[in-house]
């Protein structure tokens, strides 16, 4: 009946909102949108995990049945947790019915990046950082709580969860019952925002269902295909979390005071933050399997307002109910405005949300080429990153299927899944070239959640993607052209250290680039925090902005490209970032420009 009567509401706000459209949105076509910075060439990708060190399977089974087996493990994150310029590796270790019911497992798995020069190479010190909290993992979410500089890592599991604090070196302390943190239930999602920008990052924690391990599948449970497995759609959800930092190490759950606690007890799953409105004010996305998804915009006084089913993004494109994954939001038309992209479940058009300027948004994912080759699969993990630095934002998903028993079901996704990259054609559509970039070139496995950073300091984005019962992949970005890039670390010093919120405009030419540092999107992962933009081949930036959490606005002009800068909240300076240790990424000694 909830799903009815939302249908019923949603055919009157969709004819609303196309009247609405028709008389204020303008057209979006090519003509719309400035020139492209450089035509688009097909990345190249080669998986390294196991030449690099990373090699730990997650505990797990294949044949899995309960939903918390089904369900569970798929978050990765890469972070510095030393400070040295290098990107370190964290992934889930996951588990399974009998593990858990016997202690559980340590719930991470902690890869430190060691190599020098150019020599790319990991060493599990997992041990020795202390990480050793154990229990049944699901995602990770990578925040500096404390301003002290530091990398501290957040982990969503059955249970209850984990916050590390990082004591420096890569050296962490289970922080948990002090912060007030270790919540309970299902713990699936968790992103970090400064929701009320008060200088320190907050937790919200999305929750799946009600369910104990200690109650297996029987016959009389469902049935899927013909497979004894666990379904969530007759189960009881529970409700979210939102934990506002007090700003002395602990936290407050504060959901029901804010209005995000999802009283429905929706399925919770991706989380998201981004300021979709434009406000200044960080928004949250929810997405939820089996129900509408949330959008709660902020209202600036540590309240939030619902609006995903008005706004256009809480359903499919005709209103449907979907089985949604994971989010992530980019601007992709060079509009200034974040558009969003959500995953699902078999059988299921991915969306492309695309925002209107007016609170809106319109599902473009079939005229973008997108619906028809995404339907199929069983998606998890997606991205929004340029991968051939032509300055567009392509689309990464991962795929895999909840269980190998259904393998042998007709019609069926297989359990390992190929993954899909669509190359943005510049012009409003995309090109699924997954086969062709070499993602798919070794054992298809099933995949969850994926992030993206630099992880060798060579300008272009590489891939970490979680491997159900398997090590994760890293693929390595090998893609040879002539386009620019900048690379930039945020450093707040009013607002939040990691400056996590901060939205950066890069101007060249004609074409105005947007990106927001954020904590926690995909499926359950955290990416590089550092702002990644590709610039085709325009030989500088005319101009850079940073917008900050706290309300100051700086900008730099005239800034060389192909280096990695970092931006200090207030001083007016951009100084090159500290040297990766990479020896064929060419540093200045000095940059300082004056801010406007």
């Amino acid at each position: 009946m909830v799903k009815l009567q939302a249908l019923l509401l949603f055919a009157v706000v969709l004819l609303t909102a196309n009247a609405i459209r028709a008389q204020a949105a303008p057209a979006r076509t090519a003509a719309s949108t400035s020139a492209p910075l450089a035509q688009p060439s097909v990345p190249h990708f080669r998986d390294v995990a196991a030449a690099v060190g990373l090699r730990t399977v997650p505990h797990t089974r294949l044949d899995r049945r309960a939903i918390i087996e089904t369900m569970s493990g798929g978050g990765v994150a890469f972070l510095d947790c030393d400070n040295d310029g290098k990107l370190d590796i964290a992934v889930v270790n996951d588990s399974s019915i009998d593990r858990y019911l016997a202690g559980g497992d340590p719930m991470i798995t902690l890869y430190h990046q060691d190599g020098a020069g150019k020599t790319l190479h990991f060493t599990d010190i997992t041990k020795a950082a202390g990480l050793t909290t154990k229990g049944w993992a699901n995602g990770i979410a990578v925040a500096d709580y404390d301003n002290d500089g530091l990398p501290d890592i957040f982990v969503t599991g059955y249970g209850h969860n984990v916050l590390y604090h990082n004591l420096g070196g890569c050296k962490f302390e289970d922080v948990t019952a002090k912060a007030g943190v270790a919540g309970g239930g299902f713990s699936v999602g968790a992103a970090w925002a400064d929701y009320d920008r008060d200088g320190f990052v907050d937790l919200f924690v999305s929750r799946y269902v009600d369910t104990d391990p200690r109650h297996l599948p029987t016959p009389n449970q469902a049935v899927y295909k013909g497979t004894l497995t666990q379904l969530p759609d007759a189960m009881h959800g529970e409700t979210d979390l939102l934990y506002h930092n007090r700003g002395d190490g602990t936290f407050e759950e504060v959901a029901a005071k804010a209005g995000v606690e999802n009283q429905e007890k929706a399925h919770g799953m991706g989380v998201l933050w981004g300021d979709f409105s434009g406000d200044g004010w960080p928004d949250l996305f929810v997405t939820n399997d089996g129900s509408l998804n949330f959008l709660f915009q902020n209202h600036g006084n540590g309240t939030f307002e619902e609006t995903g089913l008005s706004a256009g993004v809480g359903a499919g494109d005709m209103g449907q109910i979907y089985g949604n994954m994971a989010g992530d939001a980019a601007d992709l038309d060079h509009n200034g405005r974040l558009d969003l992209f959500v995953t699902r479940f078999a059988h299921q058009p991915a969306s492309l949300y695309t925002n209107d300027g007016n609170e809106t948004f319109h599902d473009a994912a079939y005229q973008a080429g997108i619906a028809l080759p995404s339907t199929a699969p069983v998606k998890w993990g997606t991205n929004f990153a340029d991968f051939d630095n032509s300055g567009w934002q392509d689309i990464l998903i991962a795929s895999g299927n909840f269980s190998s028993l259904l393998d042998k079901e007709p019609g069926e996704p297989p359990f390992g899944e190929p993954i899909e990259l669509f190359l943005n054609r510049t012009n409003g559509a995309f090109k699924e070239v997954g086969d062709a970039t070499g993602l798919n070139s070794g054992p298809l496995q099933s995949r969850r959640g994926t992030a993206v950073g630099d992880v060798n300091n060579d300008g272009k984005l590489d891939i970490l993607v979680f491997n159900v019962g398997a090590p994760p992949s890293l693929f390595l970005n090998e893609t040879r052209n002539d386009n620019h890039w900048i690379t930039l670390r945020l450093v707040g010093t009013k607002s939040n250290r990691m400056a996590i919120g901060a939205r950066v405009t890069v101007t060249t030419g004609s074409i105005k680039q947007m990106a927001e540092v954020r904590s926690g999107s995909s499926y359950l992962s955290s990416s590089d925090p550092r702002l990644h933009f590709g610039l085709g081949s325009a030989r500088k930036m005319d101009r850079i902005e940073v917008a900050w959490p706290s309300g100051l606005t700086e900008s730099f002009q005239n800034v060389a490209v192909d280096r990695f800068l970092t931006l200090r909240e207030g001083t007016g300076s951009a100084l090159p970032a500290k040297a990766p240790g990479t020896s064929h990424v060419n540093y200045a000694h000095r940059l300082d420009f004056a801010a406007n």
